[in-house]
This record gives structure tokens, C-alpha cells and sequence, in this order.
């Protein structure tokens, strides 16, 4: 779709700073509260530009949780062109840039939109229980963290200071890590409710589950990040996604080793490393596999254990698109 209007948006948790660019050129810049009263009336005032029109008009900003709701949940509900981009993917496009403020960053997300204008990806919004699941698995998270930060001092802690010292650490903070663990308890209900009350969520999630290697956890977030493999649909692309798609390193005559990007979703890719890990233990085929490339080929442990989450990803997605199970011995249908 061809687009004459480019607004780029900076989001801050009590502000937005708006710059409109009509092909190049800046039109206005505006700074407003971050409020549903605030983007509603910003949206309407675009309306008295001459000729303006909301299908010739695009959206971008950059992803900050929360705090995008309310411009979100207005342009959805007016089914305004919308595009959601990583920063770190706007900053690397624009090259080198001097100087930061809510107005320029504003600038530059607009510009990134024109320049980008033919290869923009436009925003699905989650169906709600896709963020009530998102929700949830980011307070599982918060209470992981919390149980590690108190618990593992209590276990190191234990033969280096006397047993009276320990006894006493423990016991103060014994109701909390209980009740830390009661929430993980209900937490994690919650969420496999969620997954068996949805028919499309459920029927994902038994999909990608059969994968020897893949978990409740890793399951989960696959269809959180990929939302419901709407997002993402190609198998390569959530292996770039994750950070364990080997890139080329070669300049000239140089020929280095591929290596994967440290851009990457690192809670996904540490949940598909303990895939991995436990896919090499209990999956014949994947065993052999780990085994020939370490012991016979003197492959570095990492980059065949890397190897291995990429095949991992590879059956999933196929178990995906074709809607089956994953099957240990797979007979192909003579038509």
C-alpha cells in the first residue's frame, strides 16, 4: 500500500511526542499526554490538514510495553495503519545519529517509516488471551527472579557461615519463599486454563508441545512471541528472531565462522537451549546426531547444540504449517 503520511511516535509513560512527515517533509510536531482522551483528540485534529486521509497514513513506533496501549487501542479501534518495530531495529537503519531528544527520536522513527515505506510490516494486534497469557508468563517471570534473588543466597550460605546463622536466614524468609511458591503454583494454573479453554490456543499448543525437547514453558512462549505464528510464520525467521541463526563473517579474502547475532530474544533462545539440552538426552535421533558431530567430527559442543535448537525449530514449525503432530517415525503417504 502506498502511503503520503508517516507518523512517528516516541512513547514515554506520561507523554507522547508526535512528528507528522508528509512524504519528507516535517508537517508538525506535537507533544501530548499519554492518555485516551489526548491520542483521541490528536487523531481527530489530523483530519483538518488539507487532504489528509487515514488510509494514506501510517503509524510507527517502537515497542514499550505497556505504555503503547492507549495509542494502540485507539488506532485498532479506527483500523489506523499501524507498524510496530524493535528499536534497536529503527537506530540501525538510520546509520550514525548525533543527539537524543523526544523530538528527534520522534523524527526518526518517521523517517524510518518513509524510508521503509514499501517493506513496513503493519501491526496484528494479540487476540486478549493471547496478552492475558503474555501477562501472566511476564508475572511467572518476576516471580522466578524473586524466588532465585532470596533463595540462592540461603543455599550458598550454607558451609561457610555456622548452621545457627543459616537456620535463622531460612526461617525469615520461610513464608515468603512459600508464598512465592503458592503464586508460581496458581500462576502457572492460570495459565494452562487459559491454553485448554481456547480451541486454537490448545490446538498450538498440543502441536508444538509434541516435539521431543519442548516443554509447558518453552511451548508457551512460542506462541506468545510468535502470536500464535501469525507474526512469524517461517521457521528461519524465528531462528533470527531468537538468536541461533548462524550468520556469515567474510570480508575480501577473509573467511571467518559463521556466527549468530546477538540481537536476539534472550529468554527465547535460553528456553530453546534447554530444548536442546534435554531433547539430546531423551531423543534418539538427536542423541546420535550430538554425539557423531562431538566425538567422531570434534564438532565444538556449542555450535552442534546450536545446530540442534535450530532442528527443534525447524519441527515445530513444520508440525505447524501442517497441522500434525510431531511423529519419531514418520512414513510418507504414496497418493
Amino acid at each position: 500500500m502506498e502511503f503520503s503520511y508517516f507518523i512517528g511516535s516516541d512513547v514515554s509513560k506520561n507523554e507522547l511526542d508526535l512528528v507528522l512527515l508528509q512524504g519528507k517533509e516535517v508537517v508538525s510536531h506535537q507533544e501530548i499526554a499519554n492518555t485516551p482522551a489526548a491520542v483521541k483528540a490528536y487523531v481527530k485534529g489530523l483530519y483538518q490538514l488539507p487532504g489528509f486521509a487515514l488510509s494514506k497514513a501510517v503509524f510507527c513506533l517502537e515497542h514499550t510495553g505497556i505504555y503503547n496501549n492507549h495509542l494502540l487501542a485507539y488506532l485498532h479501534q479506527i483500523k489506523a495503519q499501524v507498524c510496530l518495530q524493535a528499536a534497536s531495529q529503527i537506530k540501525s537503519s538510520l546509520g550514525n545519529m548525533r543527539g537524543k531528544s523526544d523530538k528527534i527520536d520522534a523524527l526518526r522513527i518517521a523517517q524510518y517509516a518513509y524510508k521503509n515505506r514499501e517493506e513496513l510490516r503493519l501491526w496484528q494486534p494479540k487476540r486478549e488471551v493471547v496478552e492475558r497469557l503474555s501477562h501472566l508468563a511476564a508475572s511467572l517471570s518476576r516471580l522466578l527472579a524473586a524466588q532465585k534473588l532470596l533463595a540462592t543466597p540461603l543455599r550458598e550460605a550454607a558451609g561457610f557461615v555456622s548452621k545457627s546463622m543459616v537456620k535463622e536466614n531460612k526461617q525469615v524468609c520461610a513464608k515468603t519463599l512459600a508464598a512465592i511458591q503458592a503464586d508460581l503454583a496458581k500462576t502457572d494454573k492460570a495459565m494452562e486454563a487459559i491454553i485448554q479453554a481456547d480451541e486454537e490456543l490448545k490446538r498450538l499448543f498440543g502441536l508444538v508441545s509434541s516435539v521431543s525437547g519442548v516443554g509447558k514453558v518453552t511451548a508457551t512462549q512460542m506462541l506468545i512471541t510468535t502470536n500464535e505464528f501469525k507474526d512469524i510464520t517461517e521457521a528461519k525467521k524465528f531462528a533470527a528472531y531468537a538468536g541461533i541463526a548462524p550468520y556469515p563473517h567474510e570480508s575480501g579474502l577473509y573467511k571467518g565462522k559463521a556466527r549468530v547475532s546477538h540481537m536476539a530474544n534472550k529468554k527465547m533462545k535460553t528456553l530453546l537451549h534447554l530444548a536442546a539440552l534435554s531433547a539430546i538426552q531423551f531423543n534418539a535421533d538427536l542423541k546420535v546426531f550430538y554425539e557423531r558431530k562431538v566425538n567422531q567430527q570434534k564438532k565444538n559442543k556449542m555450535s552442534v547444540i546450536n545446530a540442534v535448537r535450530n532442528k527443534l525449530i525447524l519441527r515445530i514449525f513444520a508440525c505447524v504449517n501442517q497441522n500434525r503432530k510431531y511423529e519419531k517415525i514418520y512414513v510418507k503417504s504414496v497418493v
